[in-house]
C-alpha cells in the first residue's frame, strides 16, 4: 500500500468534485465553477480531508446541506454527495422538479438500491429533467479517515452501532442484523477505496465474528461477479500494489474493557479525554478567566474551534508524546519564534532611525538583503505563530484539567493496577479523597480495578467500596453492567494481560519549571512511559507475525478469494504480513491507536491501520455502560 487510506480517500473525493474525471495536471486552466450539495454524512467525510480553501481551488463556490433552503442557481452544475436514504432521494426529486440547477451529478456515499434509482428516474421524467441528470455514481466512501492510519465508520448516527446497541440485553435478531449490515457496508467501502481484498481473522462467538462472516460473503459475491467487480481493472493496477494482501483483524470491544476507561498521558488521547474533540476539531469555551465585577454583565462564553490537521507539523510530531514533553516543546517553539520576531524588529529600527547620516548608507546595502529575507519569511512566521498560539491554548486547557483533577495520580495508579505491580496507596484513599478528580474519574478507576482484578473483591470489601463511591456521588450503574459482563466472560479463564507496563517518574520538569514558562507545572508528576502492548496490539502481533498463542490460535480465517468458503482456521500462508488493518467492533479510542503506532515504529517496514465503529472517550463509554447497567 504505497498510498495511505487518507490519500486514497482524498483522491477519490477530488475526482468526484471534478465530475468524476481524474483532476487535470495543468492547473493554469480555470476550474469549472460548481456547487456542492451534501448531507451530514457527506459533510463528516469531507471535513477532515479537505479545507474550504481546497474546495474553492477545486471550483466549489458554494457548499450547502441538502436539507436546507436553497435558492435556484439555474446555470451552474451541482454535485451531490449524499447517503441513499429515503428522505435524501425525495429531496433530490424535489430539486429536479424545482429545476434548481443546470445539471446534476449524483454521487452516493454508499451503493444505491435499484428501486431508489427508479424513483429518481421517474421524478426526472416527470420534471422533464432527464437530460440534466448527467451522472449517477456509487462512490463507496462510507467511512471517515481521521489520520493516515486511522478511520472510523460514522459520526452521525453512531448510537445505532455503538457498544450499547450491540450489547443490549433485549436486542432482537433483526436489530442485530441491521447493525452488522451497517458496519459491513462501511468496511466494504473501506476495502473498495483501499483497492485490496484482505485476509480476515476474527475471534469466535461474538459480534466481531458476525461482521467477519458477512464481510467475507459480501467481498466474495463482489469478486464472483466478474463483470461488475469493484476489485479489478484500473483501480487495481499492479504499480500501487504490493503482491501481498493485507491482514484484516476484527476484534470485539469486550476483549479489553479497561483501556477505554483508562486515564491517559499522551497529548492526543488527553485532548480527546478532557476536551471536546471530534473529527480532528477541538471545541473550547473561552472567557473562562477572571470573574467580572459584580455590576458588569457576565461575559458570554465564546466558543473557539481549532483544527488539528496533518499540515500542522507540531501536532504530527507530538500527538503521541507524553504531556510534559509537549509542554516543554511548546515552550521551545515559543522561544525560537520570539527570537525571530525580535530580529525583524531590530532590522526595522535600524532602517527607520538612521535615515540621514553617512554611516546609514553603507548599512543600508547589507541590511536590504536581510530585510528582504525577513519579509519573505513573514507568512511562514505568522503561520508558526498561529500554531504556537493554538497549542498553547489547547495544552493550557488540558493542563488545567490535569491539575484540578489530579489526573497524573490516576494515570499512575491505573498503570500499576493494569500491570499488577505493587500499589503505594490504597484504592479507598483515592476514592474518598474529595480533592482527587470528579466522581466519574473515581468510577473509572474503580472499574479498571474491578476488571483487572485476578479474583473479584469479597462481598464485604465490595460494600465498603460501594459506600465510598456513593459518598463521592458516583453513579453505580456501570458497575452493575461490568459485574454481569465479568461473570459472563470469565475472560475465558485468563484476565487480559496488559503487559508489564511501568511508569517511571522522572525528576521534576527542569525546563518548564523556569519562571519564564507559560505552563505552571508545579505538583504535576513528570511521568514517562515504557513501551508495552495493549491486548489489541498483542492480538495483532500474534496474527501478523504468525506466532502461535493460546489467545489467538482458534481465531477464524476467511479468504474471500478462495473459491469455496472453507471453514478452516488454518492459515494458507505462513509468511508474516507486512500490512494489517485492526478493527474494533463496538468502539475504539486514541490510547489503542497510539499504542499501535508505537508498536509499528518498532517494526521495520510494517504498515498498520486502526479502525473502529465509533471513537469514544471514557466519559462517553461510561454513559453507555450505565445505560446498560440500568436495565
Amino acid at each position: 500500500m504505497a498510498a495511505s487510506v487518507r490519500e486514497k480517500q482524498t483522491v477519490a473525493l477530488k475526482r468526484m468534485l471534478n465530475f468524476n474525471a481524474p483532476p487535470l495536471k495543468n492547473t493554469a486552466a480555470e476550474p469549472v465553477w460548481k456547487v456542492l450539495i451534501y448531507d451530514r454524512f457527506g459533510q463528516d467525510i469531507i471535513s477532515p480531508l479537505l479545507s474550504v480553501k481546497e474546495l474553492r481551488d477545486m471550483g466549489i463556490t458554494l457548499h450547502l446541506l441538502l436539507h436546507s433552503d436553497r435558492d435556484p442557481i439555474p446555470d451552474v452544475p451541482a454535485i451531490y454527495f449524499v447517503m441513499p436514504t429515503e428522505e435524501n432521494i425525495d429531496r433530490i426529486c424535489q430539486d429536479l422538479r424545482n429545476q434548481l440547477y443546470e445539471s446534476y451529478y449524483l454521487n452516493f456515499i454508499s451503493a444505491i438500491s435499484r428501486s431508489k434509482l427508479e424513483d429518481i428516474a421517474s421524478a426526472a421524467l416527470a420534471a422533464n429533467a432527464v437530460t440534466q441528470v448527467t451522472k449517477v455514481f456509487d462512490q463507496y466512501l462510507n467511512f471517515i479517515t481521521l489520520e493516515d492510519d486511522m478511520f472510523i465508520l460514522c459520526n452521525q448516527n453512531k448510537e445505532l452501532i455503538s457498544y450499547h446497541a450491540i450489547n443490549r440485553a433485549d436486542i432482537q435478531d433483526t436489530d442485530m442484523e441491521a447493525i452488522m449490515d451497517t458496519i459491513v457496508d462501511s468496511l466494504f467501502c473501506f476495502f473498495v477505496t483501499l483497492g485490496a481484498v484482505p485476509i480476515i481473522r476474527c475471534p469466535r462467538g461474538n459480534a466481531a465474528e458476525m461482521v467477519a462472516v458477512k464481510l467475507d460473503k459480501k467481498l466474495r459475491e463482489n469478486l464472483r461477479d466478474a463483470r461488475n467487480s469493484l476489485f479489478t481493472g484500473d483501480s487495481m493496477t499492479a504499480g500501487q500494489f504490493s503482491f501481498q494482501r493485507p491482514l484484516f483483524v476484527l476484534v470485539d470491544r469486550n476483549v479489553d474493557m479497561a483501556t477505554p476507561l483508562h486515564h491517559t498521558w499522551t497529548y492526543q488521547a488527553l485532548i480527546h479525554d478532557v476536551l471536546d474533540f471530534h473529527l480532528n476539531r477541538v471545541v473550547m469555551e473561552e472567557g473562562m478567566g477572571a470573574e467580572p465585577s459584580a455590576g458588569a454583565r457576565p461575559k458570554k462564553k465564546s466558543r473557539k474551534t481549532y483544527d488539528l490537521t496533518a499540515a500542522d507539523k507540531f501536532w504530527q510530531k507530538h500527538k503521541g508524546s507524553p504531556f510534559p514533553e509537549v509542554a516543554e516543546s511548546v515552550q521551545e517553539e515559543l522561544d525560537t519564534y520570539r527570537a525571530q520576531e525580535d530580529e525583524v524588529k531590530r532590522l526595522k529600527s535600524i532602517m527607520g532611525l538612521e535615515g540621514e547620516d553617512e554611516g546609514a548608507i553603507s548599512m543600508l546595502s547589507d541590511n536590504t538583503a536581510k530585510l528582504t529575507s525577513a519579509v519573505s519569511s513573514l507568512p511562514e512566521l505568522l503561520e508558526k505563530k498561529r500554531l504556537i498560539d493554538l497549542h498553547t491554548n489547547v495544552a493550557t486547557a488540558v493542563l488545567d484539567h490535569i491539575k484540578s483533577r489530579k489526573l497524573d495520580v490516576y494515570f499512575e495508579f491505573e498503570e500499576k493496577l493494569m500491570s499488577k505491580s505493587t500499589l503505594d496507596k490504597s484504592l479507598l484513599d483515592i476514592i474518598s479523597d474529595p480533592d482527587a478528580g470528579t466522581p466519574e474519574d473515581k468510577m473509572r478507576l474503580f472499574l479498571i480495578y474491578y476488571i483487572t482484578a485476578q479474583q473479584a473483591p469479597s462481598e464485604s470489601d465490595l460494600e465498603q467500596y460501594k459506600k465510598a463511591l456513593l459518598d463521592a456521588v458516583c453513579d453505580l450503574s456501570p458497575l452493575n453492567y461490568i459485574k454481569q459482563w465479568k461473570a459472563f466472560t470469565k475472560m475465558a479463564a485468563t484476565p487480559a494481560n496488559y503487559g508489564n507496563s511501568g511508569v517511571k517518574p522522572m525528576g521534576l520538569f527542569s525546563r518548564v519549571m523556569n519562571t519564564g514558562s507559560q505552563f505552571v507545572m508545579e505538583g504535576v508528576k513528570n511521568l514517562v512511559l515504557k513501551q508495552h502492548n495493549l491486548p489489541v496490539t498483542r492480538i495483532l502481533d500474534n496474527l501478523m507475525e504468525m506466532k502461535s498463542h493460546p489467545e489467538t490460535d482458534d481465531y477464524r480465517y476467511f479468504d474471500p478469494k478462495m473459491l469455496r468458503g472453507s471453514e478452516s482456521s488454518i492459515p494458507r500462508n505462513k509468511n508474516p504480513f507486512q500490512e494489517a488493518i485492526v478493527f474494533v467492533v463496538g468502539g475504539g479510542n486514541y490510547i489503542e491507536y497510539q499504542n499501535l503506532v508505537d508498536y509499528t515504529k518498532s517494526k521495520q517496514g510494517k504498515k498498520i491501520v486502526y479502525g473502529c465503529s465509533e471513537l469514544f472517550n471514557a466519559s462517553q463509554f461510561i454513559k453507555q455502560l450505565s445505560q446498560l447497567g440500568q436495565k
